[in-house]
């Protein structure tokens, strides 16, 4: 995998789950049988609709407005740090487009909050880190070990990781 392959649902796995990063990369896509994954598309679908996508190949944004601001829209009620690390690459790939992301607004349609954060010097370095974590991780010939089976719950890799 290059650099340029990595888009935000590897680094949302990254901070997640390292496994789960491993196993996506390989083609392991058990997320359209899970119901918190349908319901994240629900509310999604369900939300700020007059907006449109923006795909830059291996990351697809949920919309960007006319001041250069990446929106997201999270189906979760708080921001976590796999969101904001997600919103993050975002800006870094526009960057690399020479589209001058200002920083990226995590929308919360469940709680009817926002997250603001600005894309700075530190974002930027954070966003090389996380790339070059993310390949680190899928390079690797065996998948990395399972998180506790608590910490699994709700994830529609749980089967996957937890057949013994």
């Amino acid at each position: 995998m290059r650099e340029a392959d990595i888009g935000g649902v590897h680094i949302k796995y990254l901070y997640h789950c390292k496994r789960q990063l491993w196993l996506y990369a390989r083609g392991v896509r058990p997320e359209h049988l899970n119901t918190a994954v349908q319901l994240g598309e629900a509310v999604h679908d369900t939300s700020y609709q007059r907006s449109s996508p923006v795909d830059l190949g291996a990351a697809r944004l949920d919309h960007m407005d006319g001041q250069q601001w990446v929106h997201e829209v999270k189906s979760s009620t708080r921001p976590t740090p796999a969101d904001e690390a997600q919103a993050i690459h975002y800006c870094y790939r526009l960057h690399e487009v020479d589209v001058p992301a200002q920083g990226a607004v995590l929308h919360y349609p469940k709680t009817r909050r926002t997250k603001k954060i600005v894309y700075g010097a530190s974002e930027v370095e954070q966003a090389l880190a996380d790339v070059q974590k993310a390949l680190a991780v899928v390079s690797a010939d065996t998948p990395p070990p399972r998180l506790t089976r608590s910490a699994c719950r709700g994830c529609s890799f749980l089967d996957y990781c937890w057949s013994d």
